[in-house]
């Protein structure tokens, strides 16, 4: 499902039980960005087979869901070592031209630095047991560490730091083109390694060799893909390969809550009120028009205006004591009424929960239009993980339609994703 502003896959077997979910948020490449969720969903898909082996073993009972986090996580960071090797070799290859003339060698010693920390120290830090991260996106783990560590370092080795910022601009780019490598096994066995070292004293680790090795021999064969999402026009695939949004939202909702009729999807670029039958199939929709008001780019042009990051939104916003109306949710417009409205003194989360509630009520005027809320109702895309907007959600639902039961799946994101697959997995069985 390649969203407008992360892209996601879902692997399923094929008696319908998903295996693996992927995302990834990069957005310069949907080519990439398609191949990235793909492995990702892939190494979720290893991991549930491995879970399979591991719950048939007596000697780890009650300890499964430990010995996963443990080897999921040291999976990552293999692949964060392996990718930050990819990183180093592209920057120090990135320092040539005029601008640098004279200066390489130190700023390929400079380089070599930061990398070596960010190697040694840094990554037993982000993948520790009890660490705390804001992403698990190589980008983001690497560029904040590399900015921290960056500084220091020119200013120790007598380089300008903005030498350092430049080769990783340049270089992360070329890097986020070049998924990590496919080579999930190898990664697997020197992740476990560690989760041994991890677990020796309060496990007979030696029980993990023979699951372990079992759902690593697993073939996994890809034999049918659907596509779906903003970005579908740019997959290579012959057009009974490609389902609209509406389709694989409708079809996903149906098989996380079979009792939906009604299915509300705020994406990144726009918002669809979808009806489905007691099959999963669309028999109405209505989409807002080509404006993103009320959609999750307007939520970031807001985060952007209040300086603030786009998770934190929603938080800020349940902390208010009433509600400000706001007049409009046009993007273009949005920046000049917040400044109206701070301007008096009206509190942040206050202007923040009255455009939590302008955006649901925009919301739920597309959903009257495609035929108002019959049974079930359930609340998909990315903005359904702002609890703001969930709050506004269900009391107006409540104000309109009265008690109904409201559905938000925590991964509601792979929605579209989970509908492609369906098809995907149908198109096989009736081959």
């Amino acid at each position: 499902d390649l969203g407008s502003t992360t892209t996601k896959a879902v692997v399923m077997d094929d008696k319908g039980q998903v295996l693996g979910r992927g995302i990834t948020n990069l957005r310069s490449n949907y080519d990439t960005a398609a191949r990235v969720s793909k492995l990702e969903a892939f190494i979720d898909a290893r991991l549930s087979l491995i879970r399979r082996e591991l719950e048939k073993v007596p000697a780890v009972a009650g300890r499964v869901d430990e010995i996963i986090d443990s080897l999921t996580r040291n999976f990552r960071r293999e692949q964060f070592i392996e990718q930050l090797g990819d990183l180093e070799q592209t920057c120090i290859a990135n320092v040539e031209g005029p601008r640098f003339a004279g200066k390489e060698k130190a700023i390929v010693g400079a380089l070599a630095e930061v990398f070596r920390r960010l190697r040694e120290e840094e990554a037993d830090k982000l993948f520790a047991p009890d660490a705390q991260r804001k992403s698990d996106f190589f980008r983001d783990l690497a560029g904040s560490r590399f900015m921290q560590i960056g500084e220091e370092v020119a200013r120790a080795n007598g380089v300008e730091f903005d030498h350092l910022l430049h080769m990783y601009d340049k270089s992360i780019i070329e890097v986020e083109n070049r998924p990590p490598s496919a080579d999930m096994n190898r990664k697997f066995r020197s992740a476990m390694e560690r989760v041994r070292g991890e677990m020796s004293s309060a496990l007979d680790t030696a029980a993990l060799g023979a699951p372990i090795d079992a759902a690593l021999e697993i073939d996994m064969s890809e034999r049918y893909v659907v596509g779906t999402g903003y970005g579908r026009v740019r997959l290579p695939f012959p057009k009974e390969h490609i389902r609209s949004e509406i389709l694989c939202h409708g079809l996903g909702a149906h098989l996380m809550y079979p009792k939906t009729r009604t299915v509300l999807d705020i994406g990144g670029q726009d918002t669809k009120g979808i009806q489905i039958d007691d099959k999963g199939i669309v028999v109405n929709f209505q989409m807002n028009d080509r404006c993103a008001a009320g959609t999750g780019r307007y939520l970031g042009y807001v985060a952007d205006e209040m300086n603030m990051g786009l998770h934190e939104l929603g938080p800020l916003a349940m902390k208010s004591t009433k509600s400000i109306r706001i007049n409009s949710t046009c993007t273009v417009f949005a920046g000049a009424e917040l400044r109206d409205r701070l301007a008096p003194g009206d509190k942040r989360e206050d202007i923040l929960a009255g455009l939590h509630r302008a955006i649901m009520l925009r919301a739920m005027s597309i959903i009257s239009r495609s035929g108002g809320i019959t049974d079930q109702f359930t609340f998909t895309g990315g903005v359904a993980k702002n609890e703001a907007a969930v709050k506004e959600l269900r009391q107006l639902v409540k104000e309109n339609y009265g008690e109904v039961q409201i559905n938000i799946d925590p991964d509601s994101i792979y929605t579209g994703a989970l509908g492609a697959s369906e098809f995907a997995r149908r198109a096989v069985v009736e081959a």
